[in-house]
């Protein structure tokens, strides 16, 4: 081992950068991030380091180095294009046994700032020494990729419960046992889905009741259209999670390929000719016995799971029952053949609107365009929102007809208003909703009133309305 890793703890305490330019820039944006008090020196500064300057981020002095601008330094940072200079920072630093990173110059470092994968408090550093930065560049990369924000989460949740823990588990295996429940059950699983209120509450409850939670759950995945590149990673790691997957006929066998080895494959597609419903109740009660038992289960389905795949009707059957689950979505069958076959689905000047459909309709019933069975899906409509609701209005649609407007989709911050277009314009003032937000208008949006299961969710009294019934 040619470097000793270490973490500095640098808040408060002063580090000097000599140089002003844009790779001086990047080393002092991280020294702020952990909380350095920053000295910058060099002969001419870039306009964004003058800016950290003016706004008191960072002190910045136009002037040559002198060895005893090093003092009262802990660490130093030699950022400049000359290399006389950085040798002789680099000196000055050795002599008064002060750590000096010089920047791409291994030979003249004494310390190395690595490649930073930023889950705070979890901390990952991966160094090649100085011999190959793009190797740990990429390394890091693939580890952004693996190590999802909500370790994060989970780990400050753990640092601000840890005296609590320690006392209900005060046996060495009996703790460690709770902490590998954190990271496997619920409470993850809640800060996953932006609810830090209810991870808390779950965390307190097992605590109190000394909890030993043998409940499974289900994660309903959506493979996408059979190219393996274009699971997305969440679904990657739900492969790896599973105890159990039950599997589509049109998932390809690439994507198996991905799923933890060990894992259970029950293959459930359905076939032409046989009882489909038949099917789909023997899919409803594996994923309900799986879970019960305490197992993780994969629902793998083609493209996405909540595009004519029945999603909806699998994730009621789950709440009946009582079974937790999470949704993953795919990329659906219609944009992947459209980006793959070069055929953009909207293009200015011959497309401009978009509806999805199905040949397989319940019952065979004739199709029927009446807006009540009508899916509108509006992008970065916030802004005109009375004018949208009006405009349908007057197409046929009843004021009283539920939509919901998501804003932050799939981000930490989502929030979700239910109401119908007489009142959506006024609820979202109320609720001061922004962009980025999608408008989506149509029977369908009085499931999510039901099956929320991620952020925020808003439903003033006049959107409380019966869910529709689907067949199960």
């Amino acid at each position: 081992m040619e470097h000793f890793p270490l973490f500095l703890d640098l808040r408060g305490r002063t580090v000097l950068v000599v140089g002003a330019g844009l790779v001086a820039e990047r080393k002092v944006a991280l020294l702020l991030a952990a909380g350095a008090e920053v000295t910058v020196l060099a002969r001419a500064a870039h306009s964004r380091v003058q800016e950290r300057a003016a706004s008191g981020q960072i002190t910045l002095r136009l002037q040559d180095f002198a060895p005893e601008q090093l003092n009262g330094a802990w660490l130093v940072i030699a950022a400049t294009s000359d290399a006389q200079l950085n040798e002789a920072v680099a000196q000055a630093a050795a002599a008064r046994q002060l750590w000096c990173n010089v920047v791409d110059d291994a030979a003249r470092s004494s310390a190395q700032v690595p490649a930073i994968v930023d889950r705070a408090p979890i901390t990952i550093a991966i160094s090649s020494g100085g011999a190959a930065p793009v190797i740990a560049r990429r390394l890091r990369e693939r580890i952004e990729s693996l190590v999802e924000p909500s370790i994060g989460w989970l780990t400050a949740l753990a640092q601000r419960q840890r005296a609590a823990i320690r006392k209900a588990r005060p046996d060495l295996i009996a703790r460690r046992r709770f902490y590998h429940w954190l990271l496997d059950g619920p409470v993850h699983d809640a800060l996953r889905a932006a609810q830090p209120e209810k991870a808390e509450a779950l965390l307190h409850r097992a605590l109190a009741q000394g909890e030993k939670t043998t409940a499974g759950k289900v994660l309903l995945v959506g493979a996408g259209p059979g190219d393996p590149g274009l699971l997305t990673l969440r679904g990657l790691r739900a492969l790896n999670e599973a105890d159990v997957i039950l599997h589509d006929r049109l998932v390809s066998a690439e994507v198996l390929q991905l799923a933890r080895r060990d894992a259970l494959r029950i293959g459930v597609g359905k076939t032409p000719g046989e009882d489909h419903e038949a099917t789909q109740r023997r899919i409803h009660a594996l994923m309900v016995r799986h879970a019960r038992q305490g197992q993780t289960v994969v629902r793998l389905k083609g493209g996405d799971p909540f595009v004519f795949g029945r999603g909806g009707e699998e994730l009621l059957a789950l709440q009946q029952h009582g079974v937790a689950y999470e949704v993953v979505p795919g990329i659906t069958a219609a944009l992947a053949c459209g980006a793959y076959t070069g055929i953009p689905l909207t293009h200015r000047g011959a497309a401009d609107s978009l509806t999805f459909a199905t040949a397989h309709r319940q019952g065979d019933a004739e199709r029927e365009e009446a807006p009540h069975r009508h899916t509108q899906v509006i992008y970065m409509g916030v802004e005109r929102l009375a004018s949208h609701g009006a405009g349908l209005i007057a197409q046929g649609f009843a004021p009283d007809t539920p939509c919901a407007l998501v804003e932050n989709g799939s981000r930490p911050q989502q929030r979700t208003l239910h109401a119908t277009l007489a009142t959506v314009a006024q609820q979202a003032r109320e609720h001061a909703m922004a962009s980025p937000a999608l408008f989506i208008v149509g029977e369908v949006t009085r499931l999510g009133q039901r099956l929320a299961w991620f952020g925020e969710t808003l439903t003033p009294e006049a959107a409380q309305q019966p869910a529709i019934a689907l067949a199960a």
